[in-house]
């Protein structure tokens, strides 16, 4: 019995480690839909859903309308059936946190917003917030206030929140995933501490401002010049960030350029910007049928479309690289893997579902 004993703790030592590890990382779904929608995916593969959005009214936290009311009091009636799954509010995102800069300028206002979290979580029962300002300090949507106080404004309302929201509540931001953010918009060694992590936004690097093509949301950079999610991680590693509180992102969705020239398979070429198509129209849009090719870049872990009639390139996520993404989060202990966003998703065998295989392998 004692050497039995002896071999068992052995083994959960041994084994342990991986196990714990699987279960930490968490697989974070931003979401836009209805309450319908949500129950045609699988929502067993996901620890984390983030209702987007929520935005600022006369400086508190307000969900716009009855029918985003309704959406989130079903997805709060799914921890039932999933009690582990956490339920979370994201206020802003692209075009949404115009009155960020100002609203948050002051203790008063910072106090008032805080409450008001406060008050939503408890009256949903939903588990935290997460703050989709874009951007503090740095320019984000044009015409948006963005002043050099935010950076520690943005401090401030991050203690304020954890502070009003007690240890009960999660509390997360989602972070630029290129250089200037990481540079300058935030007090990353101060608010790390207080947060449960960061959702690095690890897409859009090439975004629609940019008249040149390239890879929207790689795992590597290819060059010195070029954004990545790799590269936002071993920034934030190498100042003392924690790697269980970094999330890398996914794009379920691509960016596409049209007048794109035939060189190099239209990577890295000049273009125009135009609409994308989500993962779910992957498979009838990008076919040979229609002329478009399928590009693998091995040093970026990433994919892309040239379609050399139509002179269009397309760059995003993929099962390929949604895939090395997550070996990515595994290998490095990262707190886990978001994207934006799940509707995007086809409901069954898509993303989602690769992320779950490769965090659940053995």
């Amino acid at each position: 019995m004692k050497y039995l004993k002896m071999f068992l703790l052995v083994a959960v030592i041994t084994i342990a480690p991986s196990v714990l590890g699987q279960k930490k990382i968490a697989v974070i779904a931003y979401y836009t839909g209805d309450d319908k929608k949500i129950d045609e995916f699988e929502i067993n593969k996901l620890t984390h859903i983030i209702y987007s959005f929520c935005h600022l009214k006369d400086g508190k936290l307000s969900v716009d309308n009855a029918q985003d009311s309704l959406s989130i009091k079903h997805l709060v009636s799914l921890k039932i059936k999933y009690p582990k799954l956490k339920i979370m509010l994201s206020l802003g995102g692209w075009g949404g946190c115009a009155p960020c800069s100002e609203a948050f300028s002051t203790s008063e206002g910072r106090l008032l917003f805080a409450e008001s979290v406060k008050k939503v979580n408890d009256y949903f029962r939903t588990d935290g917030i997460d703050l989709d300002w874009e951007y503090p300090t740095i320019e984000g949507h044009p015409g948006h206030l963005y002043q050099a106080a935010d950076k520690k404004n943005f401090t401030d309302l991050i203690v304020m929140l954890r502070k009003t929201l007690g240890k009960n509540n999660e509390l997360s931001f989602a972070a630029g995933g290129f250089q200037k953010f990481l540079d300058d918009a935030v007090e990353w060694k101060k608010i790390m501490p207080l947060v449960d992590r960061v959702n690095i936004m690890s897409y859009d690097l090439v975004n629609g401002y940019s008249k040149v093509t390239g890879h929207h949301a790689p795992l590597f950079s290819t060059n010195s010049a070029e954004e990545s999610a790799d590269r936002a991680v071993q920034y934030l590693v190498n100042i003392g960030i924690p790697s269980e509180k970094l999330v890398i992102g996914g794009a379920f969705y691509t960016r596409v350029w049209k007048n794109v020239a035939n060189s190099n398979n239209g990577l890295y070429q000049s273009g125009v910007h135009t609409t994308g198509i989500t993962f779910k129209n992957y498979t009838t849009t990008y076919t040979k049928e229609k002329g478009w090719k399928y590009f693998w870049d091995d040093k970026a872990k990433a994919g892309h479309w040239y379609n050399e009639t139509e002179q269009l390139f397309a760059t995003g996520d993929d099962l390929n690289s949604i895939a090395e993404k997550t070996h990515y989060v595994v290998k490095n202990k990262l707190g886990g893997i978001m994207f934006w966003e799940l509707v995007q998703d086809t409901p069954r065998n898509g993303l989602l579902a690769k992320i779950h295989q490769i965090k659940t392998a053995k």
